[in-house]
């Protein structure tokens, strides 16, 4: 479809859909949205954070 010109409009937090190449990332978190890039997103980088140092996080479970 995107090689159609098709739009699609998405919500979620995964970052690897959001890693979609040419994606516009909006943030929604302040009034008026604004567009983020991928490395701004909060769920990248703690998903990036998690993987990189698991034991940082489950240690407060």
């Amino acid at each position: 479809m995107a090689e159609q010109d098709s739009q699609f409009v998405v919500a979620t937090h995964s970052p690897i859909l959001m890693a979609l190449p040419g994606a516009d990332i909006l943030s929604f978190d302040t009034a008026p949205a604004r567009r983020v890039r991928y490395e701004e997103v909060e769920h990248v980088t703690l998903t990036r954070d998690f993987l990189n140092n698991p034991e940082a996080f489950l240690r407060h479970l």
